[in-house]
């Protein structure tokens, strides 16, 4: 890992307005950790070159979806850069099987043989994970240092966009995190969806039959905005 990975593989759209907090102290530490963890051997997921593979997919004047999703998947070849999704011929991870399951009550969609969610990056749904990385097989391990003060300058360039964006928040962390974004309901001009997190500990519990994706689609359209086609195809393939 060099000093200036973070910067280098920052998409274009994303670099300039995200300049600052690349050369803050913050980012400094993290890049200190990262290049520590690896010197030592420990297997980082998802790779160096998906880091910023939701930023790369999803440039900041096209986001008009944001799902918040809090740490990558820590098992051995889950994650790829998008929060919920993981790589073709890949076992699908519960809260994503939930998360299949709404979708198909909510829109009529029927669960789609994988669990790559390209399809939804490409069309302004920003997938993104409040930390960027984590050591193999050990969950939240990169929890506080420093990817959350990054992924917020991420959030706030979204919320600060002059076109409406649906934030779709799902768990009391990703709620916690954006709590600063301007929702219709706060006078601002965002639709904040919220529920119970898709996890089986929690998906009975608020998330089934919150019809997130038929809501994003009503207020798009409103505002007088593609909707989302939120059916995956199934024929794909990963970078």
């Amino acid at each position: 890992m060099t000093d200036d990975i973070l910067p280098i593989t920052l998409p274009d759209s994303w670099r300039a307005p995200l300049e600052g907090e690349v050369a803050s102290t913050d980012m400094q530490q993290l890049r200190q950790f990262l290049r520590g963890e690896q010197a030592k051997g420990k297997r980082i997921f998802p790779q160096g070159p998906d880091w910023f593979r939701a930023l790369e997919l999803t440039p900041l004047k096209a986001v008009r979806v944001v799902i918040l999703g809090q740490d990558p998947y820590h098992g051995e070849g889950q994650a790829h850069g998008l929060s919920f999704s993981v790589k073709p011929g890949v076992r699908i991870p519960p809260s994503l099987v939930n998360i299949y399951k709404e979708l198909a009550s909510d829109l009529g969609i029927p669960r789609a043989s994988h669990g790559l969610l390209e399809h939804w990056a490409r069309q302004g749904v920003l997938l993104l994970n409040a930390v960027l990385t984590v050591e193999m097989g050990m969950a939240a391990s990169h929890q506080g240092k420093g990817w959350e003060k990054f992924t917020d300058a991420v959030i706030r360039l979204v919320n600060d966009q002059p076109h409406p964006v649906v934030f779709i928040l799902w768990g009391a962390y990703a709620q916690k995190k954006a709590a600063f974004v301007e929702s219709i309901d706060k006078g601002g001009r965002h639709l904040v969806l919220k529920s119970a997190h898709p996890s089986p500990l929690s998906a009975r519990h608020g998330f089934l039959g919150s019809k997130p994706f038929s809501k994003t689609n009503d207020f798009l359209v409103a505002q007088g905005l593609a909707p989302i086609d939120w059916q995956l195809p199934e024929s794909v393939e990963a970078r």
